[in-house]
């Protein structure tokens, strides 16, 4: 679909209703064995209509992994008190990602099976890159005020979104056997320490937990 289309209110719900029609055939079948005619009938509309909202059903696919990268930005944004500190800001980012992660199990096993091929590399690779950038930013602040320690912050801000994707990942497949928000609490202690300038400071910025 042309970006310049704009879409009206019952417009963008049409699009959402065929996104996760699609997505839970995915997750149910497979990308391959999912056909446009299964993902409108399942959405319950016309075959023409996917049509007006995508090109094709890799065009759907990739507008599925958007549409769920915007919820987790969402749900990171809900999560982070803009006047916290760096280093908390960052805790609770990545808290906010883990749980939001266990919520969306059936997606991100997704992703990672259809990724096999690389058919989807670069539009994964988007949402990567966009995590570090925003995690970065914060790194950065962090290093000018002497909280977060005087490394590269494009590094250490991998460094948060690895920790995150990995656990995430090992929760899913049953590594990790910690009830999701145990799992968060844990990730977000793990980036502090490992970004902290010193003890004190990490302490500081774990001090409100039970």
């Amino acid at each position: 679909m042309s970006e310049a289309r704009q879409l009206t209110t019952q417009g963008r719900e049409r699009k959402v209703q065929l996104i996760e029609a699609a997505s839970e055939l995915f997750a149910e079948r497979g990308y391959d064995e999912t056909r446009i005619v299964d993902i409108v009938e399942r959405a319950g509309v016309a075959k023409g209509l996917f049509y007006w909202y995508f090109e094709n059903k890799e065009a759907l696919f990739r507008d599925l992994v958007e549409e769920n990268r915007h919820r987790l930005r969402r749900a990171q944004a809900a999560a982070i008190d803009p006047e916290a500190e760096p280093l908390r800001r960052i805790r609770q980012g990545a808290e906010a990602s883990v749980e939001h992660m266990s919520q969306q199990t059936r997606f991100f096993s997704l992703i990672e099976v259809e990724n096999l091929d690389k058919q989807f590399a670069d539009v994964l690779r988007q949402g990567t890159e966009v995590h570090a950038r925003d995690v970065a930013a914060i790194v950065t602040e962090g290093i000018a005020g002497g909280t977060v320690r005087d490394e590269d912050p494009l590094l250490l801000a991998y460094g948060v979104v690895g920790a995150v994707g990995y656990y995430g990942h090992f929760h899913r497949t049953g590594r990790v056997e910690l009830p999701p928000g145990d799992l968060a609490a844990f990730v977000g202690r793990f980036v502090v320490c490992s970004l902290a300038a010193d003890e004190e400071i990490a302490r500081r910025a774990l001090s409100d937990e039970a």
